[in-house]
């Protein structure tokens, strides 16, 4: 071919000790180098140059340094900031401090895990921490003598393999796209020769969940016994679909979400080292957005940083991070709320508008409302200063915690819940939104529920009073005010638990005298049997003092309560069939009857004492 040497009969690699005028492939490729990047192509000038051996014999490989990054090279493409600070160390691995001390306690007592499990959300460390601890058990040190440590030192040639991804005993695979039993067996069968270079081989698996049925079952063997030179790392974002036999052959460590706290800090420091100028607010926006994960944090901090304005030196604002995630100004949601909780309607309305036509949405507004409720309960609760960047935005979050109470706020967040789940799911959002709030709103001017429940209550104990009910045949003297006192006692009675006693009092007795210590009654004639024991034990079990109880001959006293009861129902059966309509409907239909609603009597049955009535 044209491409080929002139001396195609001898062997490719006896070319390069041959004197030739031609230029060679490596020539040529060297000359493509210089025309293209610039410089001069590494010596010796070879299609691929070969990895060197020791650090002596061939420069180190640029790696990046997160304390002192090195320059932008424009010949060479732009690195997020997501990969350009990922943790090298464990120093560096923000917010796992809990997972960081057992692994060093199990380095420093040599009672490492065959197989460790990472867990979280997205962008929380769980693939850099899996790659910390390839590193940290396979770290020699400088001179080449270390062992395992919890702080690799970053400059001998397995910590920069393993930084660079080159390491040939640390095995990275992604199981979402190897899903296979293939792909296990592949494993399986590699996992019984020793590591080439390295004191350990490694497999970290990256989204282990994806692994079908059968390739778990077919690893289940090798994870519970490896041979002692291998490490299985997995990492995880779903973990509750790992088999249970997996997760017990593992040990699982569950990175938490970082606090906003700690990303605020973290963002910060990176962009005094980018050279990066950022508001407070700016960052506390973005850490907030971040929602825990710093890998999202900081590409949306990437995203800042090129949004920023030329013409302000690139700064990185507040109103410039709102205007990119679309988000409210935190005063206008301070004054939306307020209109919210003082009624104001078309001042709410046109706030609504004013944020909309800026490009806030609808959705990012009413979680705004949520946030700032969730604020002030918080502070209520818990008694300390509400969250806030601006000392005006902690006063006034202050004063609504001291002035609102503790039943409105959680009333509010129920509506604007609500609100959230209608307004995204509404073919028109912001009608969705106007809406919600001014349901809110009104919503706020109406009385507490459970203060009106318990009115009602109130008002349900006292019953009617029985004086208007007509008196049985046998009357005598009562006083209306004891049988309402009479009917409140039952009634605790009957609470109580001493429903049989309280059944007796409401059937049987005809209150003669109702006053402290002393019961006068009278009773039908059709009763027989002697209550009064049972009338006192029980006012003295209900008391606690002791009572004269005297049964008056002669039936006398008031109704008693299932009397009155009845006198009640027949005066409104009475009343209904003095109605034009229902009599006319009973001349047109004599066999007709009058039906209370349900069919049956709303009152309990009471069970009689005496059998023989």
């Amino acid at each position: 071919m044209g491409d080929s040497p002139d001396n195609p009969d001898s062997p490719p690699w006896d070319g390069a000790a041959q004197e030739v005028d031609t230029p060679s492939a490596a020539d040529l490729e060297k000359a493509g180098q210089e025309q293209m990047f610039g410089g001069a192509a590494p010596q010796p000038a070879a299609p691929v140059a070969p990895q060197a051996d020791s650090p002596a014999e061939a420069s180190p490989p640029p790696t990046v340094d997160a304390a002192n990054p090195a320059p932008v090279d424009p010949a060479q493409p732009y690195r997020v900031l997501a990969r350009k600070y990922r943790p090298q160390t464990f120093a560096e691995l923000i917010g796992q401090e809990a997972m960081v001390r057992t692994l060093a306690n199990a380095i420093a007592r040599n009672r490492l895990a065959h197989a460790f499990l990472m867990t979280g959300v997205r962008g929380v460390g769980k693939t850099s921490t899996a790659r910390l601890i390839a590193k940290a058990l396979n770290c020699v040190g400088p001179d080449g003598q270390g062992g395992p440590t919890i702080s690799p030192c970053g400059v001998c040639e397995p910590c920069r393999a393993i930084a660079e991804g080159r390491h040939i005993d640390v095995i990275e695979m992604d199981a979402a796209s190897h899903t296979g039993v293939d792909d296990v067996r592949e494993i399986i069968e590699a996992v019984r020769y020793a590591a080439v270079s390295a004191r350990y081989k490694i497999y970290i698996i990256d989204e282990v969940h994806m692994l079908s049925r059968n390739a778990f079952n077919a690893l289940l063997k090798t994870l519970e016994e490896p041979p002692a030179h291998v490490k299985f790392l997995f990492a995880t974002t779903e973990v509750e679909k790992l088999p249970v036999t997996v997760l017990s052959r593992t040990q699982r460590f569950d990175l938490r979400r970082i606090p906003s706290e700690l990303l605020e800090a973290h963002f910060a420091s990176i962009c005094e080292k980018e050279g990066v100028e950022a508001e407070a607010e700016a960052l506390h926006i973005v850490a907030n957005a971040a929602e825990g994960s710093v890998r999202d944090g900081l590409s949306i901090l990437d995203q800042a940083i090129a949004h920023a304005d030329l013409d302000t030196d690139s700064k990185v604002t507040a109103a410039r991070v709102r205007d990119m995630l679309g988000l409210a100004d935190k005063s206008a949601q301070r004054r939306l709320f307020g209109h919210m909780l003082e009624g104001e309607g078309k001042a709410l309305l046109e706030a609504v508008d004013e944020q909309y036509a800026l490009g806030v949405e609808p959705l990012a507004l009413l979680r705004a409302q949520m946030d700032v409720a969730h604020r002030i309960t918080v502070a209520q609760v818990s008694g300390n200063e509400p969250e806030g960047v601006s000392a005006d935005e902690r006063e006034q979050l202050a004063e609504w915690a001291a002035r609102i109470p503790a039943g409105q706020l959680h009333r509010l967040w129920q509506l604007l819940l609500k609100g959230h789940e209608e307004v995204r799911l509404a073919p028109d959002p912001l009608v969705a939104l106007r809406m919600a709030l001014l349901r809110t709103l009104h919503a706020g001017q109406m009385p507490d529920p459970g203060k009106l429940a318990k009115k009602l209550e109130t008002l349900a104990e006292r019953g009617p009073a029985p004086a208007s009910s007509p008196a049985p045949e046998g009357g005598g003297d009562a006083a209306p005010q004891a049988a309402l006192d009479w009917k409140e006692t039952v009634d605790a009675i009957d609470a109580s638990g001493m429903m049989q006693q309280a059944s007796v009092m409401r059937l049987q007795v005809r209150v003669v005298e109702f006053t402290d210590g002393t019961l006068r009654y009278g009773r039908d004639a059709k009763y027989s049997e002697d209550i009064a024991p049972v009338l006192r034990e029980t006012l003295h079990r209900h008391t606690g003092k002791r009572w004269a109880v005297e049964e008056v001959p002669g039936g006398g006293g008031a109704p008693s309560l299932v009397e009155v009861a009845e006198a009640e129902r027949d005066a409104a059966a009475a009343a209904t069939r003095a109605h034009p309509l229902v009599r006319a409907a009973l001349d047109t239909f004599p066999e007709a009857e009058l039906i209370e609603d349900g069919g049956a009597s709303s009152q309990r049955r009471e069970i009689p004492w005496s059998r023989k009535a």
